[in-house]
């Protein structure tokens, strides 16, 4: 029974379409689900942001796309997708990197939280050598791999193989809330995103409908400059209320912590071996060893660099000192 379905209580004859109508999603603010539907696709499919791992059906390449994007702005992604690509060009040739040097690429290209690397590093061996070089299909198969959690599993079921359910992120909940008036609750959110997305259409509706989020509908929304196509049922168009859900902001990356991490990465790829006051420097310029960001703020940034399999602390008695792991 799939999750479109409703058990019967009766004596198993064939379905009504009450029953059908009764067990389906609805769409609030709609009785044409497919006018919905089409008004969306059509406005995505004439005019669209161009970004390369919409021309691709690789599920490598759209994994990568995928965990760079988590928490990173899109500008920032496509020159390191199209880098790292470049470098590892398959899941055998990231498979067979060293984990250190994916890490490093990782720091160099300012993609922050560095254990993606690593967890994506792990997923291409998992590929390798658990399903003979070849993606799984499907969302639940998808989401064995290291590091891919529901919505990455889904995204790269959609994008890749045509396979995946109706994709909810920030962009999509801030839709569905303003267009149909739905509650601020993922179950409410995920019941109408299911209703909406077209059977064996996941590859373009989730494009189209994450697309509707970053250009038309974004925190301030641009209905009639961009051509908002869900203008005619829009419950927020028609009120003039444009509230929704609140959107935590990404933090600013000049001088944060993930920024310290990765110079510390950095540093250790340059650098075979190094002690906390040589190292110190090369990630903070005003770095002082007994000051506010001495030896103990450093060994707080090796520790959870070490918690996440990446470096290697000795205290060797005279000192403490750092290398990447292997």
């Amino acid at each position: 029974m799939t999750d479109r379905e409703a058990p019967r209580a009766d004596d198993g004859g064939p379905p009504t379409s009450a029953d059908a109508a009764s067990a389906a999603p609805q769409v609030p603010g709609t009785d044409d689900v497919d006018a919905v539907r089409d008004a969306l696709v059509s406005w995505y499919e004439a005019d669209h942001r161009s970004f390369p791992w919409r021309e691709t059906d690789d599920p490598y390449a759209i994994l990568v796309s995928e965990v760079m994007s988590q928490q990173t702005q899109l500008d920032r992604v496509v020159d390191a997708w199209r880098d790292f690509l470049d470098r590892w060009p398959s899941v055998d040739a990231l498979a067979t990197a060293e984990r250190g040097a994916v890490v490093a690429f990782w720091s160099e290209h300012a993609l922050g939280y560095n254990n993606r690397a690593k967890y994506l590093h792990e997923a291409a061996r998992q590929v390798r050598d658990e399903y003979g070089g070849q993606f799984p299909r499907t969302p639940e198969e998808l989401s064995e791999l290291m590091g891919v959690g529901p919505y990455t599993a889904n995204a790269v079921a959609s994008f890749a193989f045509n396979n995946g359910d109706a994709v909810v992120d920030t962009n999509v909940k801030r839709v569905l809330y303003r267009a149909f008036d739905v509650a601020d609750d993922d179950t409410a959110f995920e019941e109408t995103a299911r209703a909406l997305i077209p059977e064996g259409r996941s590859r373009v509706w989730n494009n189209a409908i994450m697309e509707l989020g970053g250009v038309a509908c974004g925190k301030v929304p641009s209905c009639d400059e961009a051509g908002c196509p869900w203008r005619t049922w829009c419950h927020a168009y028609e009120t003039g209320d444009f509230t929704a859900p609140d959107v935590p902001t990404q933090p600013s990356f000049e001088g944060s912590r993930r920024q310290m991490r990765g110079r510390v990465i950095s540093a250790l790829r340059a650098y075979e071996e190094l002690s906390l006051d040589e190292l110190g420097p090369r990630v903070r310029v005003d770095y002082t060893p007994k000051g506010e960001y001495g030896r103990q703020w450093l060994s707080g940034l090796l520790s959870d660099l070490s918690d996440d399999g990446l470096v290697e602390v000795d205290d060797r008695g005279d000192g403490s000192t750092a290398r990447l792991r292997k």
